[in-house]
Parts: C-alpha cells; sequence; structure tokens
C-alpha cells in the first residue's frame, strides 16, 4: 500500500484534527462570496471555517503564508500534461480532486500525479451531489473512488471536494466517518466553460489581486486560460510573499 507522505504532512500541518457533531441534512450552495477582511480572506469561508471546522470541513488552511492549488478533474480536455509541466517547473505541489470516470480513463496522468508528488483528492465516483443522496449511497459514493484508487493506483486519498460545491451538515458527517477532510475554497473564479475561456491577462490580474494568506485556490484542468497564465501565477503569488 502506498500512502503519499506529503499527504499526511499537510494533514498535520494545515488541517487540524477536530470532534464531529450531529448534522441535519439541509442542502447548502457553497459560495466563497465577494466581502473580505483587511487580509484579502473571503468572510464566508472564515465564517465556513469556523461553522463546520468540527466536521473537519475548510475553506481555508490555517497557514496564512501559504496558498493550496487545486484543480477539479472532471474530464480530460489536452491541458493536464502542460498543468503538470508547469507545476514540475516551478517546484509546486497541487491538489488534483479526481471522479471516477476521469480516475478510469486517464491512468498515465494520474500515475503521473502521483509520482511527481502532488495530492489526489477524491470529487466523486459519480460527481453525484451529496444531499441528494442517503447515507448508504453517500458513502458509496466516496468510498467507491476511494477503494479504485486504493486498489489500482495503491494511493490512499484523505481529502474529498463535494460535487456540484453542494454540501450539508450531515453530509460533512458523513465524509469525516468515511476518514475524509472535506475542502472547498476560498478563491475561484468562471474558468470552467471550454467554450467562453476568460481572456488571460485579465484572468491573470483577478487571481493575483484576490490572493491572501490560507487560500485555496481551485481551479480547473480543461481551462486553456489557466494552462496559460500558471507559470505566471505562481510567480506572482511568491513575489507577493505567499509559499505555494
Amino acid at each position: 500500500m502506498k500512502i503519499n507522505a506529503s499527504t499526511a504532512l499537510l494533514t498535520a500541518a494545515v488541517f487540524p484534527c477536530t470532534a464531529v457533531y450531529a448534522a441535519d441534512n439541509t442542502k447548502i450552495g457553497y459560495g466563497q462570496g465577494t466581502a473580505v477582511d483587511e487580509k484579502k480572506r473571503p468572510v464566508d469561508a472564515m465564517q465556513f471555517n469556523s461553522r463546520f471546522g468540527d466536521l473537519d470541513a475548510f475553506a481555508l488552511s490555517g497557514d496564512d503564508k501559504r496558498i493550496i492549488i487545486t484543480f477539479d478533474q472532471g474530464y480530460e480536455n489536452g491541458y493536464t500534461a502542460r498543468i503538470l509541466d508547469t507545476l514540475r517547473e516551478k517546484n509546486v505541489q497541487a491538489i488534483f480532486f479526481l471522479t471516477g470516470p476521469y480516475a478510469k480513463t486517464e491512468s498515465a496522468l494520474v500515475k503521473r500525479m502521483i509520482n511527481e508528488g502532488h495530492i489526489l483528492g477524491n470529487h466523486g465516483m459519480t460527481h453525484a451531489s451529496l444531499p441528494t443522496l442517503c447515507e448508504e449511497d453517500a458513502k458509496k459514493e466516496i468510498m467507491s473512488l476511494h477503494d479504485y484508487v486504493m486498489n489500482n493506483y495503491g494511493y490512499q486519498m484523505q481529502y474529498f471536494r463535494c460535487p456540484c460545491g453542494e454540501y450539508s451538515e450531515q453530509t460533512l458527517e458523513t465524509v469525516k466517518n468515511c476518514g475524509y477532510k472535506t475542502l472547498f475554497w476560498s478563491s475561484a473564479y468562471v474558468d470552467w466553460d471550454i467554450n467562453c475561456q476568460p481572456a488571460p491577462a485579465e484572468s491573470l490580474q483577478k487571481l493575483t489581486d484576490a490572493a491572501h494568506g490560507g487560500e485555496i485556490l481551485l481551479l480547473h484542468s480543461v481551462s486553456a486560460t489557466n494552462t496559460e497564465i500558471l507559470g505566471q501565477l505562481i510567480d506572482n503569488f511568491r513575489a507577493k510573499g505567499f509559499k505555494v
């Protein structure tokens, strides 16, 4: 069994273990909002941590000197290899949240992610909205992908991202009971529409201006814009004094 040591280190240093409490199943759609504090941290993300940290669910990390780059991997659009090239060139470890179809069809890229020291996250076997499922099916949505990745890649995933950004207190509890921490995000933008990609210069400026300590940045690997600006964005984050 292969467990990524850097994953365990990230867990211990950035996302502390906390107690769990009872929760209901009212569906909530996550959004980090536009209001920020004096450190540019989204107020909604801070409130999310305060409310759901006891369920090991986070929208910001506890490291105010660091920005964590994450990618949602729903399907392959031909850009992931270039993204991995840039991350290797810049010596950056990212988190890639895989769906079941991606894990099953893109074995070469998944193996490369592991071999180059990135973290694999769980984005659901079928990308189903967990609050719409009974508890048994929610666990299956999580653990069937967990087991597939373990059995086929020898990798034990530890982070879950809720499909569609939809969650409930009960599903966060279910995720925790499956041995996972839930990661949302504190920064994102409209990058997923492959037929309407944002302008690279504007995107780069927007993401650079929004940089903040503890940031969990959500990007989509299907984006031509993200592929183009990633290297400069990492340089800009570091120029602001952040670890990436």
